[in-house]
């Protein structure tokens, strides 16, 4: 089998959006067979392509995480399918700047208040559903002067999200997840039906926070458990697909943190491409 030319930190994280994306299937969320009313395949794809300025400037000249993401919310947004890689931009900017898990870890320590600051200035940007617990509100001033009074850096913000959102969870885990999603693709060979795998391996083993913070955390715990039963053979994959579809039941936390497995696989070989 002919390998892939390697490929640089930027060109990784920008594949790893794409290839995410058309994986199919991903039960529940926008692919290559179908789009939500107000969010299509295109927009996604859209916002891959437009976030490669921000990965070239990560990998070439560094920066500010906060500022990072922030740029990559505001060059992403202009499209009309809303946010798309919010919670992907959080896990590949300090993956990007640090090159791989341990850089990353590294990167997440060394994030100041400045970097938290810029970070709720990207967050106001978006349309990203909050939990209803969330004291610090994104489009209350406040909190920006309670995040400077308190001197919170971003990984205390991340640290204070992370009983309620899986992604922010990450940059106190050490990227547990995504090293087990790379790890997970690796195990299932090569190619779009490893990141559909992967991904199905994952939301069968914990529940998604987009979810239940969309729909509360009992939907959240079912649809973990109807994807067992798809890989137990108990339930027809396409059948749960289409019902997650139908109930607007998205797992965009795990495919946030798919692509970031992605991006971490991609640099150990894996082939996205056979």
């Amino acid at each position: 089998m002919k390998k892939n030319l390697p490929m640089n930190r930027a060109e990784r994280a920008q594949m790893a959006m794409m290839l995410e994306v058309c994986a199919y299937p991903k039960p529940g969320n926008v692919d290559r067979c179908h789009d939500y009313p107000d969010t299509r395949l295109e927009h996604f794809l859209a916002s891959a392509f437009l976030a490669r300025p921000v990965f070239d400037a990560a990998e070439k000249t560094g920066g500010r995480v906060g500022n990072l993401i922030r740029e990559a919310v505001m060059r992403t947004n202009g499209h009309s399918g809303g946010n798309t890689h919010f919670g992907a931009f959080i896990l590949l900017i300090p993956l990007v700047l640090g090159g791989d898990i341990d850089g990353a870890r590294r990167i997440v320590a060394a994030t100041d208040v400045e970097d938290a600051v810029e970070f709720y200035a990207a967050f106001g940007l978006t349309s990203v559903r909050m939990a209803e617990s969330d004291d610090l509100d994104v489009n209350d001033p406040a909190s920006v002067a309670a995040i400077r009074e308190r001197g919170m850096t971003l990984a205390d913000i991340m640290a204070y999200s992370a009983p309620r959102d899986m992604v922010a969870a990450e940059w106190t885990n050490g990227f547990a997840l995504t090293r087990r999603c790379a790890d997970l693709l690796h195990a299932h060979g090569c190619g779009r039906a490893s990141i559909a795998a992967a991904f199905l391996d994952l939301l069968a083993s914990v529940p998604d926070t987009f979810i239940a913070k969309k729909h509360g955390m009992e939907t959240a715990e079912e649809t973990m458990r109807s994807a067992a039963e798809v890989i137990d053979g108990r339930r027809d994959l396409a059948a749960f697909d289409a019902e997650c579809v139908s109930a607007g039941i998205n797992p965009g936390s795990i495919a946030d943190i798919t692509i970031a497995g992605i991006y971490v696989a991609l640099g150990e070989g894996w082939q996205w491409d056979c």
